[in-house]
Order: C-alpha cells, then sequence, then structure tokens
C-alpha cells in the first residue's frame, strides 16, 4: 500500500508556509503542491479547502472574494505557529523530498511496465502480419512473401518502431521532468544543467533528423 504523501497534521502547516509566500487562492495552492512534487502528486480540491476553512477557523488565514475567486492570506498568528515550528517544517520539506523520489520511481516503474507491454505487443502484433494467411488461403512465410505483403510489412514495421519512439520519448520526458521540478522546489536547480539540457537536446534533434532524412 503506498504511504500518504504528508503526514498527520503536515499538509497544515505546509498550507501556511506556502501563504507566508504571498496570498493565494485555492486553485493556485493546489498547483504549487503539483509543482513542488513535479506533478507526480496534485491534491484534489476536497483535499485542500477543508484545511483552509480549518485553518480560517483558528484564526490562522484570512479570506477575502476577489471578483469570483476566493483569495487566502496568512495572519500574524499564522506566522507565528510557522516561526514557532520552523524545525517541524524543515522536517516536512525533507520528507517531501523522499517522497517526491518515491512517486518518481513509481511513475518510472508503471511507465517501464507499459513499454515492456507495447513492445510484447508489437512483438505478436509483428508476428501475426508474418504468418497471416494469404488471401488465396495459402499461409505466406514472411521470405517468400510477394512485393505487396513485403510493403505491409514494412509499414507495420516503421509503425512499431514509431511507437517505441514515442515510449521512449514518454519515459525521458517524465523522468527528467520529475527531477527538475524535484530540484526547482528545492531550490537547486543548477543553470548550467538546464543549459546542457538545451544544448544536448538541440543536439540530437540535428542528428536524428539528420538520420531520418538520409
Amino acid at each position: 500500500m503506498t504511504p500518504p504523501v504528508f503526514a498527520h497534521g503536515h499538509l497544515r502547516l505546509y498550507l501556511l508556509s506556502l501563504l507566508a509566500e504571498q496570498p493565494q487562492h485555492g486553485y493556485e495552492l493546489i498547483q504549487a503542491l503539483g509543482d513542488r512534487f513535479g506533478g507526480t502528486y496534485v491534491p484534489s480540491a476536497g483535499t485542500i479547502y477543508p484545511r483552509l476553512a480549518k485553518l480560517q477557523e483558528e484564526g490562522l488565514v484570512t479570506k477575502e472574494s476577489d471578483g469570483r475567486r476566493t483569495v487566502y492570506a496568512i495572519t500574524d498568528a499564522g506566522r507565528a505557529e510557522l516561526a514557532a515550528r520552523g524545525d517541524e517544517l524543515d522536517a516536512i520539506e525533507t520528507d517531501l523530498t523522499d517522497s517526491v523520489r518515491r512517486l518518481a520511481d513509481e511513475v518510472r516503474s508503471s511507465v517501464d511496465d507499459a513499454m515492456r507491454s507495447l513492445r510484447a505487443d508489437l512483438a505478436a502484433a509483428a508476428r501475426e502480419a508474418r504468418t497471416a494467411p494469404h488471401p488465396s488461403g495459402v499461409r505466406v512465410d514472411h521470405d517468400s512473401a510477394p512485393a505487396s505483403s513485403a510493403d505491409a510489412e514494412t509499414r507495420t514495421a516503421a509503425r512499431a518502431r514509431l511507437q517505441e519512439a514515442d515510449a521512449a520519448l514518454a519515459t525521458f520526458r517524465a523522468e527528467l521532468r520529475s527531477e527538475l521540478r524535484s530540484q526547482a522546489a528545492n531550490g537547486t536547480l543548477a543553470l548550467d544543467a538546464v543549459d546542457l539540457l538545451i544544448t544536448r537536446l538541440d543536439e540530437v534533434l540535428r542528428e536524428v533528423t539528420g538520420a531520418l532524412r538520409r
């Protein structure tokens, strides 16, 4: 069973810390939490709003209407609680880093499983295409297939390779995006790493495009 992202009472304190940065409405808080987790965890409105209501009851936040939205802001009492529980908040940040890594591993595992399943399906489909009976009723072997059958197999193989490329790109994006967002949330995202990413991606794009056009 997957353990909870926040221990009991920790989400309440973490919401206070987010509001200490600036007043926000509920959806912005949901987005902010999603960003801190690199998109691997996004709390529901049913998780956030009851806690905001409780914080308001306790006098730790206020809420004001801003057009059609309700904006929440931390009070002096809320800031005093944050200051008094600074060590606990630091521990929560450490726990969140572990949670991000765990969730990223789960996402990576699910993507890997999906890729393995996709490859198995593609292999089965390719085998069926090679051994499918000819319209004349004669089973056509791959090596002796007529030109039209060979063309069909070429197209099938091309589609299979495209799906493999799509899966590889999805895995790359999911893993790297999770790591980048985790580093950004911790304030440790190195600019030279981003520059390296942009440079290498540009190089790979040119190389792969050139190979495709040969």
